[in-house]
């Protein structure tokens, strides 16, 4: 098929022949494209095949060539019946063929003397024409302009080291005269051997931070179950903890309460015997008032020996109760508490080094030095 299309092919615009014409040396053009090459030679008055070069005078008579016609009819519609498969078009992300019209098919190849891209089909002229002999292909890139100097419209060829660039070949003439200037292709030797050099460099360094990588790693799991453990631990005997606290407060209120109750108890039943006695005092105090008012000298006499005698008391002083012994040492409890829990935790988040050491120690000295005095008090 490619061939077939290749023999009806204008060889001017590439594509199928339109409208096809036969000049006397045999080659056979668009009638549009060859008119016009002819009537840039009519000044000359002597006219060229763009073939093979041919030479004919006068101008040749361009005559319909219907076999060719025929052909390229046929082809078309060939071509209609039997359409590329999508993935021979170009997509998105692929180099289209300059030449194809309508929907274009993938680039293979790109010309850096043309400055464009073609698909198999187009790039059959490139492939069997002598003119196109000379031309440089490459593989299909959509940075064609990138491989020509902007300066001189020239591809690309020659590297100045001194500035580090490429340059064209009119370049060496011109403002890169003098320069240290090679071709690119030494210039691609030279620094493929210094990527060789990098390259070797770069995957030492990828092993050794691959390394440090799996040693941080396991050093991050040995972390994270250390502190899962330590979580763990911490909860249950904080839990055992908390459990023992409450069991000895809850025994703790019930001795004091238990304490309260004997003592009012007691306190109480002197009271009870501290108001009978008062009862009885008042008694007597109102008899002996009674008695020094009457006139009854036998009576008084008698009567005065009884009452001076006063009732024997056996009630003693109720001593002072308080409960301050309890709250202080319940107090310092709390205080012994602290201190070892603010102490762990200086210790569990490591600053126990330098300056931070040191404050802290000046810190402990102090709350040692408030804790003794709330004993001394």
């Amino acid at each position: 098929m490619t061939e077939a299309v290749s023999s009806i092919s204008c060889s001017i615009c590439l594509d199928l022949l339109k409208d096809p014409v036969t000049i006397p040396c045999g080659h056979s053009y668009c009638m549009g494209c060859i008119k016009d090459c002819l009537d840039q030679e009519d000044d000359k008055g002597i006219y060229s095949c763009p073939q093979c070069r041919q030479t004919f005078i006068p101008r040749p008579v361009l005559n319909r060539n219907t076999m060719f016609s025929e052909l390229v009819e046929n082809l078309k519609k060939t071509r209609l019946q039997a359409a590329p498969p999508d993935h021979y078009y170009a997509g998105p992300g692929d180099v289209g063929c300059d030449f194809c019209t309508g929907r274009k098919l993938k680039a293979v190849k790109s010309c850096l003397v043309c400055l464009a891209s073609f698909c198999e089909t187009h790039l059959q002229p490139h492939c069997d024409l002598p003119v196109f002999k000379k031309h440089k292909l490459v593989k299909a890139s959509k940075q064609l302009q990138e491989k020509i100097c902007s300066h001189h419209d020239k591809l690309l060829e020659v590297y100045c080291r001194t500035d580090q660039q490429c340059i064209c070949l009119l370049c060496t003439m011109d403002e890169h005269k003098g320069h240290d200037t090679v071709s690119a292709a030494a210039e691609r030797t030279e620094k493929q051997r210094q990527f060789g050099e990098k390259y070797l460099e770069s995957q030492k360094r990828i092993g050794e931070r691959k390394k440090k990588i799996q040693e941080l790693r396991q050093a991050v799991d040995t972390l994270k179950h250390s502190a899962q453990t330590a979580v763990e631990d911490s909860e249950r005997i904080f839990t055992e903890l908390i459990c023992y606290i409450e069991k000895r407060r809850s025994e703790l209120k019930e001795l004091i309460r238990a304490q309260e109750k004997a003592e009012v108890s007691r306190a109480q039943g002197l009271l009870k015997k501290l108001e009978q006695e008062v009862a009885e005092l008042r008694r007597r105090d109102v008899e002996l008032k009674q008695l020094s008012h009457t006139e009854d000298h036998i009576h008084f006499l008698q009567s005065f020996q009884s009452l001076c005698v006063s009732p024997g008391s056996q009630v003693t002083v109720y001593p002072h109760i308080s409960f301050e012994h309890v709250k202080k040492s319940v107090s310092e409890l709390k205080d012994q508490i602290q201190d070892v829990c603010k102490k762990e935790q200086d210790r569990i988040s490591g600053e126990e080094s330098g300056g931070g050491a040191e404050e802290r120690t000046e810190r402990g000295e102090e709350e040692r030095g408030k804790h003794k005095e709330r004993n001394r008090r």
